[in-house]
């Protein structure tokens, strides 16, 4: 017996979820005939970062192709404008926010899906598929008190329904600067063991604070603790030299290790869950595109990114399984342009618009936080169209147990909802309401032409990024028919708007 009862906090109502029932036996059965699925998390990607979405200063033509053969959204949401929690919501069907400790993680925490949760990996695995979680996983590894990379990490994610692992454990600028594959750190000397800090130095390796001169990739806030590659991180670490990264091969690594789990399941349905590091910060071009975009090496790596893509679905081609598998690319939340390091972003954006026509960016409760790229390819079912419905990646959880007549097991996915015909372009109707959620936990409802912002005492902006974070201590509201960007506050002129718009809020927080 599962139990969902400790994944969700004491709100009002809550108690009615009770347990789910997790089976682990594989259907039998017409395998063959189910679609593969593969769910790519591109890292801080801007709406306005791919030239299908009218980016005119760098080419994407890999998403371009992928966008073409397949349904593009242009009014998809993630849940929340930061990776731990937008990754959470979609791997439980359930709104971040409703659990503590569902904030941006450190490389160290443990594992924040509650192994007693049914999670979209599960609901997979219980339909006869192959799962696997290649790239970032950023959802902590490991029991409360601390993950110890020199055992066999449990819990990991092969805990919350992963056949297979091979993961950056949080960011690619949080320590450690390992990888994980199946709750071992690769290539770790049991004689040199891992250790690892957020609240004090460990060791006698360098820092960014105290050898400067040693830095090659200078901070621009934050990012002044341990040295790796001549890069200091968030974090402290000292041990496991050989089994340390090296920043400009993780694409290529990464996307070795999707392909071989895509090669190796080939006959069977198979679920690909993979998170890119790009475009995420320490932006690390592989030689091959450093220079290539001339819009730096945020330019760089959104290049390096499309060829990502343009392996996946290169891969599928060789194999003669691209026709059957439902390829899902999207991002986990929106663009931040200077996020740490002095790598010359702004300067050399020229012309580039990352957020689109949208106010904010990642961390914000504004449009660009949350509005992001979403890409369905199934090239035996779906026909390629421009999708205008609102949608919430929160869903597609239970589209997909939909797609596959999967019941979902009694308290699982609680935020999910059934929008399958939305998902593959065969209905344009809208959800009823998305909420997003910002770096403080503030909450935004859209419905229909209207966006409501609850009101809030956090800090209006960003410190270290300067980010607009949508933090006010009035309500906002924003027609968002003729003011999309969110230029005019209109919150006095529509009382009642504001007054219904919270009220729903209020309800689905008790929900």
């Amino acid at each position: 017996m599962r139990n969902v009862s400790r994944l969700l906090p004491l709100l009002p109502g809550i108690a009615m979820l009770t347990g789910c029932n997790h089976a682990t036996q594989k259907s039998n059965g017409q395998n063959g005939q189910k679609p593969n699925i593969i769910y790519i998390f591109a890292d801080d990607l801007g709406i306005g970062d791919l030239s299908c979405y009218g980016a005119t200063k760098v080419s994407t033509p890999n998403i371009d192709r992928l966008a073409g053969q397949g349904v593009q959204f242009t009014n998809a949401y993630a849940t929340s404008a930061t990776s731990t929690p937008s990754r959470f919501g979609l791997l439980t069907g359930m709104y971040p926010w409703r659990q503590e400790n569902t904030g941006i993680a450190p490389g160290n925490s443990e594992l924040i899906i509650d192994t007693a949760c049914v999670t979209m990996a599960d609901m997979l695995k219980d339909a006869g598929y192959a799962t696997g979680a290649v790239g970032k996983w950023h959802l902590g590894l490991g029991p409360k008190g601390g993950t110890d990379f020199n055992s066999q990490i449990s819990p990991n994610a092969q805990s919350i329904g992963f056949d297979y692992e091979f993961i950056i454990p949080a960011t690619v600028d949080r320590v450690p600067c390992v990888f994980v594959e199946n709750g071992r750190v690769v290539g770790l000397d049991p004689n040199d063991p891992i250790t690892v800090s957020y609240d004090h130095k460990v060791g006698d390796w360098p820092t960014g604070e105290e050898n400067p001169e040693l830095v090659t990739l200078k901070p621009s806030q934050g990012h002044n603790n341990t040295i790796i590659n001549g890069i200091p991180r968030i974090g402290w670490m000292t041990g496991g030299k050989s089994a340390l990264w090296k920043d400009e091969d993780i694409a290529d690594i990464i996307t070795d290790k999707a392909k071989n789990f895509i090669a190796s399941h080939q006959e069977d349905p198979f679920f690909l869950y993979m998170g890119t590091q790009d475009v995420h910060v320490p932006r690390i071009p592989h030689p091959r595109f450093a220079g290539k975009s001339g819009l730096g090496t945020r330019g760089d790596v959104i290049l390096q990114l499309d060829w990502t893509i343009g392996e996946i679905m290169h891969t599928l081609d060789s194999l003669n399984i691209a026709d059957n598998t439902i390829l899902i690319f999207t991002s986990d939340n929106g663009p931040v342009i200077d996020d740490g390091y002095q790598d010359h972003a702004y300067e050399l954006l020229n012309g580039h618009t990352p957020m689109g026509i949208y106010r904010g960016g990642k961390y914000s409760a504004y449009e660009a936080g949350t509005r992001i790229p979403f890409i369905v390819r199934w090239p035996a079912k779906v026909k390629p169209n421009k999708q205008q419905a609102l949608f919430s990646q929160i869903d597609v959880y239970a589209s997909l147990a939909s797609l596959l007549n999967q019941p979902l097991h009694k308290g699982a996915a609680p935020d999910s909802q059934e929008h399958l015909n939305v998902l593959l372009g065969k209905s344009n109707t809208d959800r009823d309401h998305i909420v997003q959620q910002n770096l403080n936990n503030t909450l935004a409802i859209v419905k229909g032409q209207w966006k409501y912002i609850e009101p809030s005492d956090k800090p209006a902006i960003e410190f270290w990024t300067k980010m607009e974070l949508g933090n006010d201590k009035q309500p906002q509201l924003y027609d968002l028919s003729s003011d999309p960007s969110e230029k005019t506050n209109v919150a006095a002129q529509h009382t009642d708007i504001v007054k219904e718009l919270s009220a729903l809020l209020e309800t689905v927080k008790e929900k």
